[in-house]
């Protein structure tokens, strides 16, 4: 199995960083987390790959991802891809 290599800039205090960890953690994704109140290189960092201070910010061998979108929450479909995670079937209603 080739292993990603995932690291999550995020904060104790932020939710969707909280549901993002989550979300690694019930899918068995290792994952490295960079406290960005933590590390001012850290939060310097998010700055200037993503032109704003928003967490939480996944780095996925090499490539950044936010995660999440302002108010619809956490990318689910999105998260499955980018981590080669199935999804499972979705009931279709009738």
């Amino acid at each position: 199995m080739n292993r990603m290599n995932v690291q999550i800039y995020a904060t104790k205090w932020c939710r969707d960083c909280r549901m993002t960890k989550a979300f690694l953690d019930s899918h068995g994704i290792e994952y490295t987390e960079i406290n960005v109140d933590a590390d001012p290189a850290a939060s310097a960092e998010v700055l200037r790959r993503v032109g704003k201070r928003a967490v939480p910010q996944l780095v996925i061998d090499g490539e950044w991802f936010q995660p999440y979108k302002p108010g619809s929450g956490l990318l689910y479909d999105e998260l499955h891809r980018r981590l080669g995670i199935s999804q499972p079937e979705k009931q279709i209603a009738g």
